[in-house]
C-alpha cells in the first residue's frame, strides 16, 4: 500500500475525522454485544424467558418472539455506550477540533495521511486535575480505517503523542480504553503503557462487567528523575 504521514489537523480534514471517530467507535458494538451474551444473567434469561412462555401458553411462536425481543434489547444495549459516547464528543472536544486541540501550547491533533486520505487520527489534551503530583497528557480517539491496519499507523500515532508529551515537559501519558478494545490494549502495552486502574463507568456497566481500563506511560526523564 501507499506510504503514509503524520501531520496535524486542517479544518479541511473534518468531515473525514468524523466520520473515522464514528465509524471506530462502532466496530466495538459486536464484542460488547458478545460480552453481553457470555454474562450468567444473560445465560439463564435467553433460555428461561422463552421456556416459561412456552410452558405458560403452549406457544412455540410466543416463545420464538421472546427470544428475539432479548436479542434485540441486549444489540441495543451494546450500542448505546458506543452512541452515547460519540454524541457526547461530537458535543464537547470534537464539536471544535481546532478550538480544543490547536489554540492551546499543550495540546494537539495529529492525522495519518495516505494518498491525500485521512486514515488514522489521535488527540491529547492536558488532564486539568489541580491534585495530580505529575503533568499528564491524555490520549483521545486513536483510530486507524480498517483498509489501512496492520501498517503500523497506530503505533505511529501513539509514538508521535508521547514524543509531543517529552518535548511539552509532560511528565505521563494516559488514557482510557475498554475491556472489549483488545486489539488496541495489546498495543498500549507492547508500547510500554501500565494498566493503572480498572473500574466501571456507571451502575450499568458494572451490571454486566463492561470495565474501563486506565493506562499510564511513564516518560523516561519522570521514571530518572523518581530514583
Amino acid at each position: 500500500m501507499a506510504p503514509y504521514h503524520i501531520r496535524i489537523y486542517q479544518e479541511r480534514d473534518r468531515k473525514s475525522v468524523l466520520a473515522l471517530f464514528s465509524q471506530g467507535m462502532e466496530e466495538h458494538i459486536p464484542s460488547t454485544f458478545r460480552l453481553l451474551l457470555k454474562q450468567p444473567r444473560t445465560l439463564l434469561l435467553l433460555p428461561g424467558v422463552p421456556l416459561g412462555l412456552l410452558l405458560l401458553s403452549g406457544s412455540w411462536l410466543l416463545a420464538l418472539l421472546a427470544s428475539l425481543a432479548i436479542l434485540v434489547v441486549l444489540r441495543f444495549a451494546a450500542s448505546y455506550p458506543w452512541k452515547k459516547y460519540v454524541a457526547l464528543s461530537l458535543r464537547t472536544d470534537m464539536a471544535d477540533i481546532t478550538k480544543s486541540y490547536l489554540r492551546g501550547s499543550g495540546s494537539c491533533f495529529w492525522v495519518a495521511e495516505s494518498e491525500g486520505q485521512v486514515v488514522g487520527t489521535v488527540g491529547a489534551l492536558p488532564v486539568q486535575d489541580p491534585t495530580l503530583r505529575e503533568k499528564q497528557l491524555q490520549l483521545f480517539h486513536l483510530s486507524v480505517a480498517l483498509e489501512h491496519r496492520g501498517r503500523g499507523i497506530a503505533k505511529a500515532l501513539v509514538r508521535t503523542v508521547i514524543q509531543f508529551a517529552g518535548a511539552q515537559g509532560y511528565s505521563e501519558v494516559v488514557l482510557d480504553t475498554s475491556i472489549v478494545q483488545t486489539a488496541a490494549l495489546s498495543l498500549y502495552q507492547g508500547m510500554g503503557f501500565e494498566i493503572k486502574r480498572q473500574h466501571y463507568f456507571n451502575v450499568s456497566a458494572g451490571l454486566v462487567d463492561f470495565s474501563t481500563l486506565c493506562l499510564v506511560y511513564r516518560l523516561p526523564s519522570a521514571q530518572g528523575g523518581s530514583l
